[in-house]
């Protein structure tokens, strides 16, 4: 008769095999994939899975945020009132978003000195980067196709003006965040579709990334600027979506992928709009979170004033506990408060999009496995 060796306390067997795989991926695709300078340590050379976390976690995610811009507008006050009313719900050992577009005062814009209607550039004064701290974020994603938007110097002013309010950076290419918690580590990883962040274009090398940090990390999440835009944009479809003639990935494909390689949870925003919700091997796959806030530069008509926190608990080992969609709009130019239609608009899309992988969505918001 033969004997198995016992599961960790907190971890399934169907999970720890997934882990292990992960570390055989990692060992032999480590090589290929030098991790970026201060994306949080250097790569472990665990040979067997990390150990579980000491307890579950609290991750709260959201999605693009920009707390206004020059030459199109900022908020009074510096912006200290941004967050006030939706502050209870940024709650969580991770709570993370997507910053969409550069702290800085440096770089020449990618648009010239004359922003048109078919070009926007982003940049927040680095004075408003602990608006974001004192909302309760830890971790952004500066993956995105307005990271660059004022070249080299902006997106290496914008790392450093994070770091300096104690709110991690994650999505150059190479980069993954390790976060202390519960007396472990989060791993948490940002992707988009360009050549200055973690390429979602380039499955294999995503997955390698993500395998890299499942061995390392009990609990990795995975954050992605992926999809099309636009009120047009909610469905989740198989194959390659476009925007402007841009290649925006795969979204579909590239979650799976994720989850395949090691991901816990998987996070989307990009399109501007809300979508619908899956779980793919037990996983949680959000494809779109919507815009959270875009003071000034976000057109809010045809549902791209609707958005959410996704409010997760995790098991130490990283499986799906229990979830929450709080809803939340977007009012005036742009800023985020509590309240409009994002569960009923998840609950049918998780539906029409996925059938029986989709997420169900409670009339409170409470997700849950189908």
């Amino acid at each position: 008769m033969t004997t198995q060796s016992p599961t960790p306390p907190g971890v399934s067997r169907g999970r720890l095999s997934v882990r292990l795989a992960a570390v055989l991926a990692v060992a032999a695709l480590a090589a290929a994939i030098p991790l970026a300078q201060g994306a949080g340590g250097a790569a472990s050379g665990a040979s067997a899975a990390p150990a579980p976390l000491e307890r579950p976690i609290r991750v709260a995610a959201v999605g693009d945020t920009v707390m206004g811009s020059l030459p199109y507008g900022l908020p009074p006050d510096r912006g200290r009132g941004l967050f006030t009313a939706v502050r209870p719900l940024l709650v969580g050992d991770v709570v993370m978003g997507n910053f969409e577009g550069t702290l800085t005062k440096r770089g020449s814009s990618k648009c010239g000195p004359r922003p048109g209607p078919n070009c926007y550039a982003f940049h927040t004064p680095p004075s408003f980067a602990p608006r974001l701290r004192h909302a309760g974020f830890t971790v952004m994603s500066v993956a995105n196709n307005h990271a660059d938007d004022f070249g080299a110097p902006g997106r290496a002013d914008t790392r450093r003006n994070l770091a300096r309010v104690g709110v991690r950076a994650t999505g150059w290419p190479g980069s993954i965040a390790y976060l202390k918690v519960a007396g472990g580590e989060v791993a948490v990883l940002g992707f988009a579709f360009n050549t200055f962040s973690n390429s979602s274009l380039n499955i294999p090398r995503a997955k390698a990334l993500v395998a890299r940090a499942a061995a390392r990390a009990p609990v990795v999440i995975v954050n992605v600027h992926a999809g099309a835009e636009g009120a047009g944009a909610t469905h989740v479809r198989p194959g390659t979506e476009t925007f402007l003639g841009e290649n925006r990935g795969d979204s579909l494909r590239f979650a799976h992928a994720a989850v395949d390689a090691g991901a816990d949870l998987v996070v989307m925003h990009g399109p501007h709009v809300l979508r619908g919700m899956e779980f793919y091997r037990s996983r949680l796959v959000a494809y779109s979170m919507g815009n959270f806030m875009g003071y000034a530069v976000f057109s809010l008509t045809g549902g791209k004033n609707q958005s959410g926190v996704l409010d997760v608990r995790l098991a130490p080992d990283g499986a799906f506990r229990s979830g929450v969609l709080h809803p939340v709009q977007l009012v005036g130019k742009g800023v985020p408060t509590p309240g409009g239609s994002a569960i009923s608009r998840v609950r049918a899309l998780s539906a029409q999009d996925f059938g029986a992988r989709g997420a169900v969505i409670g009339v409170d918001g409470a997700i849950g496995r189908p």
